[in-house]
């Protein structure tokens, strides 16, 4: 791992590095020898990265863990939270998400000053009919802006794949695992097909509406407490100059909800001035899915 992060320094890359791994803390033993590790090795070099990972909603229950990450200049952590509803997790047998306060979790990892991404799924069968207030509530309660919602699939050779076509409920035997496919479902939903589909939409709609996502954003950055976590080093290159033009350019300027974005800004001043490349960051993100959510769904 360092002999990577050895190449990428030599290589004169400053910024995010995103630690490729399903689940991060899967080896708590072994993440906790490397991690003090990857403290010094980031102090030495005046902490040339900030990191991105996958873990685990259980990683909210590792104060030393969540310690170590912060100290080691983690910035987010994507979380599979699947959904709110704990029968839908006892069947997809995401154990580590039942029988705790999953808000409650997230809100922990955004204390010690780690973003969370999230992951939600729709389409089990134990969702209830309000399941999509219920995600909706879910990701805003929680402060999650950046929130990647799909449809349930059924992936080839799975367990859920195999129960499916026992069942006789597979439409498509095959799925590429991609969830930016579109609104498509490759088996027959327990709840009506055409309601499944329109009220992820009115997900999507919803949670990426600008006066929603910008809100959740200021949220976010409210909660995530970055004192004491350490910083990029250097100023700021001619690239980061031009990708902040970019961004006020196309979001202040060219885009349809330029005033929201305008707002978020002179709230992200007044409230968070230490945390601009954060919320910057945050809004160009924001529009990156609003624009996916208009490709699916329509216009926002």
């Amino acid at each position: 791992m360092l002999k990577e992060l050895d190449a990428l320094y030599e290589a004169r890359w400053r910024g995010d590095v995103f630690i490729v791994d399903d689940n991060f803390i899967g080896n708590k033993k072994n993440v906790k020898r490397f991690l003090p590790e990857l403290a010094a090795w980031s102090k030495e070099r005046d902490y040339p990265f900030l990191f991105m990972t996958e873990a685990s909603v259980n990683l909210a229950d590792d104060d030393e863990l969540l310690k170590q990450m912060r100290e080691c200049g983690f910035l987010r952590v994507f979380v599979g939270i699947e959904t709110p509803v704990e029968e839908s997790l006892k069947a997809a047998q995401k154990g580590q998400n039942t029988r705790r306060n999953l808000v409650g979790c997230v809100h922990k990892i955004q204390d010690y000053g780690i973003e969370v991404m999230g992951g939600f799924i729709v389409g089990f069968d134990d969702d209830p009919a309000d399941i999509f207030e219920r995600q909706i509530d879910f990701i805003r309660e929680s402060a999650i802006p950046l929130s990647l919602v799909s449809l349930l699939a059924a992936i080839p050779n799975t367990q859920l794949w195999r129960r499916l076509e026992r069942e006789g409920r597979l439409i498509n035997f095959d799925h590429s695992g991609n969830n930016t496919d579109g609104c498509s479902l490759n088996f027959v939903p327990r709840m009506d097909k055409d309601s499944l589909i329109e009220g992820y939409k009115s997900i999507l709609r919803t949670i990426y509406d600008p006066s929603e996502y910008y809100q959740r954003s200021l949220d976010c950055l409210s909660r995530v407490n970055r004192d004491g976590a350490p910083k990029v080093s250097g100023r700021l290159s001619i690239n980061d100059v031009l990708g902040i033009f970019r961004i006020a350019l196309t979001l202040g300027m060219r885009d349809q909800e330029r005033s929201f974005f305008w707002r978020f800004i002179k709230q992200l001043l007044q409230e968070h001035r230490h945390k601009v490349p954060q919320g910057l960051a945050l809004a160009a993100l924001g529009y990156h899915f609003r624009k996916l959510t208009e490709e699916y769904c329509g216009n926002v």
